[in-house]
């Protein structure tokens, strides 16, 4: 089993950036893939970024691929996402997941932190 916690959210100006990290407590981490996945307001549940266990294989949504890099440490047990040139419409609650195999359906996921709030202000 893995518990997770995000950290880094925060206000930012539109063309700004932040970096996300989810912290992983568990024996499994460094076998388990990670996800992010954000809701804004209203909306469902997105696919962001996710990352294989070895970081081999790594997905994008359309939206955020050239701004978004995810990356993981499996020595410190953390996931990150470095968001770049920020737009208003990148604010929403982002949330990360793990599970045995990289995927961007959020159904596939079975462990989920929290969420941190990312607001960019136009």
């Amino acid at each position: 089993q893995v518990q997770l916690v995000e950290s880094g959210g925060g206000l930012v100006q539109a063309g700004g950036s932040l970096r996300l990290s989810c912290a992983a407590s568990g024996r499994t981490f460094s076998s388990s893939a990670m996800g992010w996945f954000r809701q804004a307001p209203g909306k469902e549940r997105e696919f962001v970024a996710a990352i294989s266990w070895s970081g081999a294989i790594i997905y994008y949504a359309d939206s955020v691929k050239g701004r978004f890099t995810i990356s993981r440490d499996n020595a410190k047990n953390t996931a990150y996402l470095q968001m770049n040139s920020l737009k208003a419409e990148d604010t929403a609650v982002y949330y990360c997941a793990a599970d045995r195999l990289v995927s961007r359906d959020p159904d596939n996921f079975d462990y989920w932190g929290q969420g941190t709030q990312v607001t960019v202000s136009s």
